[in-house]
């Protein structure tokens, strides 16, 4: 699978979809898209990493950042990789990066819903 990021919507809410591989090579496209998103100080946005094949430290660095910069712009952010994506998930548990950044199996969908 080729990498891609796109800006699209969950539920109505901005979002940006991560598909292929989020590693040091890749890294640097989800960044931009995610700061064009926050620049618009969107109140939510969803990182959707349900497509994603692999991710690297360097990709589990940038939800790092993402997490902060939207705490810094009032975002509310979710990331949503389900427990099936195994790759991932293996990543995100290890580092415990679910302390820091909020990581859900999907993305709510009423007001105060974070997923399950």
């Amino acid at each position: 699978m080729q990498f891609a990021v796109d800006r699209t919507a969950v539920h109505g809410r901005p979002a940006v979809r991560v598909r292929g591989e989020l590693d040091v090579a890749t890294v640097a496209r989800l960044a931009e898209c995610v700061e064009a998103e926050l620049s618009a100080s969107p109140g939510r946005l969803v990182v959707d990493l349900t497509e994603t094949t692999f991710m690297d430290s360097s990709g589990a660095r940038q939800l790092a950042r993402t997490a902060r910069r939207a705490g810094e712009t009032g975002t509310a952010l979710q990331v949503v990789c389900p427990r099936e994506n195994t790759p991932v998930r293996l990543v995100i548990d290890l580092l415990e990066l679910d302390r820091i950044v909020p990581v859900v199996e999907q993305a709510g969908v009423a007001d105060g819903e974070v997923g399950s």
